[in-house]
């Protein structure tokens, strides 16, 4: 959840949503982490206020990104978490993500419904005693948990920048920096933007947005990195740069970690996100892997994962999910098992990605402002349906045509439509199909 501070989300809100949280688990202690944003640390007491008057125990891990949170989850005896954030959303905004015991999600429809209604009416139980507040940090074995993800000894010396946006990165490669130095690996760190200031002196991070890239790509250039990595505040997302600067879309880098996971185990299960899925599953065919779609989102990826007990899940926005991380997503382990990759392999990362990129060109997310969403993919859909070697409705309209394939789906919060398209070696195809996809939606709003 999330909201602007002071309107859509005050202390009370924080007080009543955390008592709801713990009563509706009937949990016993509850972890509780918060982003660098100015207005976490109230918000974050307040919440704690309303765990402990739910008669449950709260553990304060101290500033934090939301997947030390989710590692809190499965690594300790608790029944749930919470972090304090909104992410990449404007500073003055705040908000929650919860995780239940041992990394489940908690159910949208059902579970956060009737959550939300428990802090609305606020009827709560008169619990007593009240829980009990601790503080504890989770760097410690969050990290060696990283590091247990790849081999050490296969990492050759490197040059990495890393920009974390002042946010809640620094602290945890500041801990893999120190790590790396006692074991003898040969990676150096070049540190942007390190420390933490919820002030956000260069706007909130968020290198999704194209014009938030600039910084790290200047500075891989300036500083001859052989990798850029940025993150989001709360660094559940990393975003990659080869050593050109350049930054890896979504759907090229899915595609090189569903590569690298697959030859760690060619039996591997992969969950693909249906908006670009091409590049994936040319590296997965001809190999005994299992694949399978699901809708945008985290909650419906982490279900998905956890029903297949898939290895891997990839979305084109830089969420990866992993089996050895409880199916949560991280914004770690995806650059630490590229690093280990390109020490492995001998390739430089722009040579890995430019042969993918030439092979199967897509675009950037396009999003069209439209009043009826529904309408639209209507009229997309009919358009091509008579010539369309298949539809898909995974999440919207997956349209597949002889050398071109596009999903168009309605935003989860906003109205908008996004759309998405990738060619087979064709990047003039590529244009085509964006412009006269954009003229239908057009037509539909006129």
């Amino acid at each position: 959840m999330r909201g602007r501070v002071g309107f859509d989300l005050t202390e009370e809100i924080s007080y009543r949503i955390g008592r709801a949280f713990a009563q509706h688990l009937m949990a016993r202690r509850i972890a509780v982490g918060s982003d660098v944003r100015l207005s976490s640390p109230s918000l974050k007491a307040a919440l704690i206020d309303g765990i402990l008057d739910a008669g449950s125990d709260a553990i304060d891990i101290g500033l934090s990104g939301t997947e030390e949170i989710y590692f809190a989850s499965f690594h300790w005896d608790i029944d749930g978490a919470v972090e304090i954030t909104a992410s990449h959303n404007p500073a003055d905004y705040n908000g929650m993500k919860f995780v239940g015991a041992a990394g489940r999600p908690i159910g949208i429809d059902d579970e956060f419904a009737a959550i939300k209604q428990l802090a609305t009416e606020a009827k709560f139980i008169q619990a007593s005693p009240r829980g009990k507040l601790s503080s504890k940090s989770i760097i410690e074995p969050y990290v060696e948990h990283l590091l247990g993800c790849i081999d050490l000894e296969l990492l050759a010396p490197m040059k990495i920048l890393v920009d974390a946006g002042n946010g809640a990165a620094g602290h945890v490669i500041d801990a893999l920096e120190q790590r790396f130095k006692a074991r003898n690996v040969p990676v150096t760190f070049i540190k942007i933007n390190h420390q933490p200031d919820g002030s956000f002196p260069n706007g909130v991070p968020n290198p999704l947005l194209p014009e938030k890239r600039s910084i790290t790509s200047q500075a891989v250039r300036l500083h001859a990195a052989d990798i850029g990595i940025a993150w989001d505040g709360d660094f559940d997302r990393c975003f990659l740069f080869d050593q050109k600067g350049e930054y890896i879309a979504g759907s090229y880098m899915a595609g090189l970690l569903a590569k690298i996971l697959l030859a760690k185990n060619p039996n591997s299960t992969f969950v693909i996100d249906p908006r670009l899925n091409w590049n994936t599953l040319d590296i997965l065919k001809n190999s005994a892997a299992k694949f399978v779609s699901s809708r945008t989102g985290h909650t419906f990826f982490k279900q998905i994962m956890r029903q297949e007990k898939a290895d891997y899940g990839g979305e084109i926005s830089a969420h990866h999910y992993f089996k050895n991380f409880a199916y949560c997503d991280s914004g770690m382990i995806p650059w630490l098992l590229v690093i280990e990759y390109l020490g492995k392999s001998g390739q430089k990362l722009h040579e890995i990605v430019n042969a993918r990129k030439l092979l199967l060109p897509c675009s950037d997310e396009i999003n069209f402002k439209v009043k009826n969403v529904a309408g639209a993919i209507g009229r997309v859909r009919q358009h091509y349906a008579a010539h369309a070697n298949s539809i898909e409705e995974t999440d919207g309209i997956s349209v597949e045509l002889q050398d071109c394939r596009f999903n168009l789906r309605g935003s989860n919060t906003e109205a908008l439509l996004r759309l998405n398209v990738e060619t087979r070696a064709n990047p003039a195809l590529l244009d085509q199909m964006i412009g006269e996809i954009g003229r239908l939606i057009d037509g539909a709003i006129s």
